[in-house]
């Protein structure tokens, strides 16, 4: 299964990663994606950008380096109810949005507040993937997370960053993810989560566990540029309706 996108990429407005837009679609390019995904962290996140950030990133050409821009966010989930943390009229704009705990966001707690964390954002109809949902410092009812996301369409990350030491522990969570996945038909997306250049397109490791549990090309949303675009339309189609609904009052 060759991966075409990479959905979860920071560049150095995130505050603690190093390399510019162009510079990560020049090393998307090199490691033959289609298409990129910009997910600066969002707001609350220490030294994340203002919301503005995510507003103004239609100034950022379609493509670069022929490679396919779409343009996001890691937004972070504040609370058990899952409410995220910009405006809501901001996500309205915004083609791929990544939500996760953070610990400098939302402090770790018990099993049952980060599983109504997790169910809570998917809920909200303003987001396509849950990122490292395998953190070992937020257990989480897996089983519960998974069929709420295959229930309402939203990916479950597998995060190649998580699998190389940036969150100890994580593997035999992912593989329990994805397995569980697997069996519900949940959507799989793939995230290098790369703070550098050189790491954009990195997924050695997610590919590794794709095909060690079996999922199916249908399932992840990043294995042809057919899925993927059929994905990023029914998922912005849903946010923006959501998003008029909730400014709507």
């Amino acid at each position: 299964m060759k991966l075409v996108a990479d959905t979860h990429t920071h560049t150095l407005a995130s505050g603690h990663a190093y390399s510019t837009v162009i510079e990560n679609a020049k090393a998307a390019k090199d490691a033959g994606l289609t298409y990129l995904c910009v997910t600066d962290h969002a707001s609350t996140m220490p030294g994340a950008p203002h919301f503005w950030h995510f507003v103004n990133q239609r100034v950022i050409p379609d493509v670069l380096s022929d490679v396919r821009i779409i343009r996001g966010t890691e937004a972070n989930i504040l609370n058990e109810h899952g409410e995220l943390d910009m405006p809501t009229y901001v996500y309205g704009n915004l083609e791929w949005v990544n939500a996760s705990l953070h610990e400098p966001v939302f402090r770790p707690s018990s099993k049952a507040a980060h599983t109504s964390a997790m169910i809570g954002a998917i809920k909200t109809g303003l987001i396509d993937a849950i990122a490292h949902p395998g953190n070992p410092s937020f257990p989480i009812d897996m089983e519960a997370v998974i069929k709420t996301a295959a229930a309402h369409g939203v990916a479950l990350e597998l995060n190649n960053s998580s699998l190389n030491g940036s969150r100890k522990g994580s593997e035999p969570n992912c593989l329990e993810i994805a397995e569980i996945a697997r069996d519900c038909g949940a959507f799989i997306s793939t995230g290098s989560d790369a703070h550098f250049a050189s790491d954009i397109g990195r997924l050695d490791d997610v590919a590794n566990i794709i095909k060690t549990v079996g999922l199916r090309e249908s399932q992840v949303v990043t294995s042809q540029s057919s899925i993927f675009e059929e994905y990023l339309e029914k998922r912005q189609s849903i946010r923006k309706r959501r998003v008029s609904e909730l400014l709507a009052g």
